[in-house]
């Protein structure tokens, strides 16, 4: 990801941190920098940032940017061609990777405990995708009649024990 995706991608997400459920425009950014850092950057220097008119940042606007964004500093260089977040192993090769992904997947939702437990418990049942076919069908009942269902199985279960 080059400087410029990764500037209007930090503006989607601190949109939607912010409650607006849309990016920050550039000017919310240059205004809310000025407002909580007392720092200005003007409208310009982010759209050319964007437009890869600038592909570098000074130190100085590297770490207003990265304060502002609570990104570490070294986030706002663009990556070299080829790079690639994901880990590549040969390790699961043969293995499943879907319920690799889940388990991996899960531990990204440390502070939403039941998502999860949810993720984790799906990377270790026999075979997630047949679940996924079923959570599928599941959604396209009403949240009311699904927990109807749920209710009506918890009883049965709740009578067998």
């Amino acid at each position: 990801m080059d400087l410029a995706e990764k500037m209007k991608h930090l503006r989607a997400v601190e949109g939607d941190l912010r409650g607006l459920n849309r990016p920050m425009t550039q000017v919310e950014v240059v205004t809310a920098m000025q407002h909580e850092l007392g720092v200005k950057v003007s409208q310009a220097y982010i759209s050319q940032l964007e437009r890869s008119k600038r592909l570098h940042l000074t130190a100085s606007s590297r770490d207003v940017l990265s304060r502002f964004f609570k990104v570490h500093p070294s986030y706002l260089i663009s990556d070299p061609l080829g790079y690639s977040t994901d880990l590549v192993s040969d390790m699961d090769a043969d293995g499943d990777r879907l319920a690799t992904w889940l388990a991996a997947s899960s531990q990204e939702w440390y502070a939403e405990p039941e998502v999860q437990a949810f993720f984790q418990r799906l990377a270790n049942v026999e075979d997630p995708r047949r679940y996924f076919t079923l959570f599928g069908r599941l959604m396209s009942l009403s949240k009311e009649e699904l927990e109807s269902v749920v209710d009506a199985l918890t009883n049965i279960s709740a009578d067998t024990d």
